[in-house]
């Protein structure tokens, strides 16, 4: 027996992570650690493969909330796209090698291509997003101290419905229904974006999910219509501030579009030790507020720490938000600790 369910407004509501304010595309806390993950120009943006594993545990209390699961690596393509060494190859006992003259003398890096790749899994409650998709991005500089990168991604999405855990709300569910098991589609993903960066800022623009595609389950037991991936466009911007010659500060935002959604936007403030460790706030329009933290290990490991706050209603019957990142520096031969051209 055919069943056509329009539940169109509870599946959209799980699709768009419970979307009172929220997107189609997964939250991140702390994407201002890892550009990558919201702009495929910044891949090969340094002189290493960077590789950073991530793990987001959505609103904690709350049933069937998002959890969300991501690693990434992208760096320069060829090993001699990127050869200079940096003042950070060494750490001269007390003083600061991302201090006040390391930044006077930055130079931009010489052109070159940047490959990267992406494997991420969103899910919510019963619905579930697997993606994967590799990335290409030229960075040119256009004087001096400034960089103009453009790159894209392109990839495939896999969405999945475990029709067995739907939930209508106490009536009693058709056994057709209940006894579907997994349905899955796959469509194309496309992501496109320009970076702007010098010593002492950086703008971003970028989308993703570059084409509107219907979504659509079907096996003749179970079919959802009027599903719709749609763009987000990302605009990001931020600005470093040196305060003496030990500590910095990064004041940045990110603005969000997606139709037919009012404008969402967050500010951000990274306060940096050196370039040993970080304290980070973040406050997310109508959504809530953000703690993070971390540090760089040694020469090859940074781990970073998110907790999330909400004060929209949410906050009733949640008891936040975790997400732990840790970061790989592959290939890293001049010896840097934390990034040059992203802070």
């Amino acid at each position: 027996m055919q069943v056509k369910c329009k539940i169109f407004g509870l599946l959209i509501v799980s699709l768009l992570a419970l979307q009172s304010r929220a997107q189609q595309r997964p939250y991140y806390t702390q994407y201002i650690l890892n550009n990558y993950i919201i702009n495929p120009a910044v891949a090969g943006i340094e002189n290493y493969w960077d590789v950073k594993a991530s793990h987001r545990i959505q609103w904690v209390g709350l049933p069937d909330a998002p959890v969300t699961t991501y690693i990434t690596m992208h760096g320069p393509l060829r090993k001699n796209d990127y050869e200079r060494t940096t003042a950070t190859s060494v750490r001269p006992n007390g003083s600061n090698p991302r201090g006040e003259a390391y930044w006077r003398d930055y130079t931009a890096p010489d052109p070159h291509h940047g490959i990267g790749f992406t494997m991420l899994n969103d899910r919510t409650g019963p619905l579930n997003r697997f993606a994967a998709y590799g990335t290409y991005a030229y960075h040119l500089p256009l004087s001096s101290k400034t960089t103009l990168s453009a790159g894209f991604s392109a990839g495939i999405t896999n969405m999945s419905l475990d029709a067995s855990k739907l939930n209508f709300g106490g009536t009693q569910l058709d056994p057709a229904v209940a006894g579907s098991g997994l349905i899955n589609t796959i469509k194309p993903d496309l992501s496109a974006g320009l970076w702007l960066y010098s010593a002492n800022y950086f703008v971003g623009l970028s989308v993703q999910q570059i084409i509107p595609q219907q979504i659509a389950f079907s096996d003749n037991t179970v079919y959802l219509e009027n599903g719709k991936l749609i763009p987000h466009i990302f605009f990001s911007a931020g600005y470093r501030l040196q305060l003496g010659e030990d500590f910095s500060v990064l004041p940045s935002a990110l603005i969000r579009y997606i139709n037919p959604l009012p404008l969402g936007f967050d500010l951000n403030a990274k306060f940096q030790y050196q370039d040993l460790c970080w304290l980070g706030a973040s406050y997310r329009y109508q959504d809530g507020f953000a703690a993070m933290a971390g540090i760089n290990l040694n020469r090859s490991i940074n781990i970073g720490y998110s907790y999330d706050l909400q004060t929209s209603t949410l906050n009733t019957v949640s008891r936040g938000t975790h997400e732990i990142m840790i970061g790989f520096l592959l290939g890293n031969r001049y010896g840097d600790w934390c990034p040059r051209n992203l802070w």
